[in-house]
């Protein structure tokens, strides 16, 4: 007698539904791993920001003040600096060698000076990230733009207090 050599249906059934388990859960995870990565990015550039700009104010004597598209003015002639390009004055003082910008083309950041004080702010993609201010349960964002959506994430000059829905303090 020959006996038939191979797997059968329900057997290959079973295997190929436990591998889309597995593929699915994979999958979730790694887009939670992205999005709390480049929100970890996000707190990075506003803290690189941050000290840059303090930087600034030793130098200067006050805070670069911000651009009408909200973006730092302080690059060569007092012009507007792009986020992802370099951060140099008229004394070709270096500040940084690149600003940050987003790691998604459809939010940016957003910063706001009078030259007493500075506050810059980003968008966290997890709302629940314990550094996205609450209003009850539920996250809350600045009324700011920063692309498509609101800013819920900010870091301001340490002289500041909070006087309106849009303000923070720094850690």
């Amino acid at each position: 007698m020959k006996k038939n050599a191979g797997f059968t249906l329900i057997e290959i059934t079973v295997v190929m539904a436990i591998i889309g388990i597995l593929a699915v859960i994979s999958i979730g995870s790694y887009r939670t791993t992205q999005i709390k990565t480049r929100d970890s990015q996000r707190k990075n550039d506003m803290e690189q920001i941050s000290n840059t700009v303090e930087v600034y104010y030793n130098d200067k004597g006050q805070y670069p003040l911000n651009s009408a598209d909200n973006k730092i003015n302080g690059c060569v002639s007092e012009a507007t600096c792009e986020w992802g390009e370099d951060w140099s004055d008229e004394n070709n003082t270096t500040y940084m060698v690149e600003m940050p910008a987003d790691p998604r083309d459809y939010l940016n950041y957003y910063y706001e000076s009078d030259g007493t004080y500075f506050q810059v702010y980003a968008r966290l993609e997890n709302d629940l990230d314990y550094e996205v201010p609450t209003s009850g349960d539920d996250p809350a964002n600045y009324n700011i733009s920063c692309g498509d959506y609101n800013c819920n994430y900010g870091v301001s000059s340490t002289n500041i207090t909070i006087s309106d829905g849009r303000s923070i303090v720094a850690d």
